[in-house]
């Protein structure tokens, strides 16, 4: 079984692309909407990804979600199944390939920390930012399972990062 997209060079494109897309994305939340972020590996300079833009939006509450779902809709997005309470998923395909997920949580919801955190660890260790790159490319190319069989294997990794006990955390100095 196949990742949603194949691994690719990091782009610096991505960024831009985000920039684009959050003004649009933000008119489906209304006065709900506190902030949305770019995360996931896109959002980390010099780290290979799939081209896939992660957005996190942060919401005070899910009360308008089935007007939300709608306008995503007309915007691309069809509503994926929660990962958790609060935490709703949608991705974006065009053409028949992935091109955008959305997480949307609510304020103070844990997802919303951890997502920021390994992000920045991420940007900030350029050592943490490797082993993860080499990471992803071995689970590619060994992956038989597809996105669930990576991202199970991805996530010691980023608990360990999270957690300060891969020994890498310190930025560079």
């Amino acid at each position: 079984m196949a990742l949603t997209s194949n691994i690719a060079c990091y782009n610096p494109i991505w960024p831009a692309q985000f920039q684009v897309d959050k003004s649009i994305i933000a008119s489906a939340f209304g006065d709900e909407l506190i902030e949305i972020h770019h995360v996931g590996s896109t959002s980390v300079p010099e780290l290979a990804a799939k081209p896939e833009i992660d957005v996190l939006v942060e919401v005070l509450d899910h009360k308008n979600a089935q007007a939300r779902d709608q306008l995503l809709m007309g915007l691309g997005y069809l509503r994926g199944t929660d990962l958790t309470t609060d935490h709703h998923f949608y991705r974006r395909n065009v053409n028949g390939v992935r091109t955008h997920k959305l997480h949307v949580c609510t304020r103070g919801h844990l997802a919303v920390a951890q997502m920021l955190k390994f992000r920045d660890l991420l940007r900030s260790n350029a050592l943490m930012r490797r082993q993860y790159e080499e990471l992803k490319l071995r689970l590619e190319a060994s992956n038989t399972g597809g996105m669930a069989e990576y991202l199970k294997k991805k996530a010691p990794f980023i608990i360990d990062a999270l957690s300060g006990l891969n020994g890498v955390q310190k930025p560079n100095t």
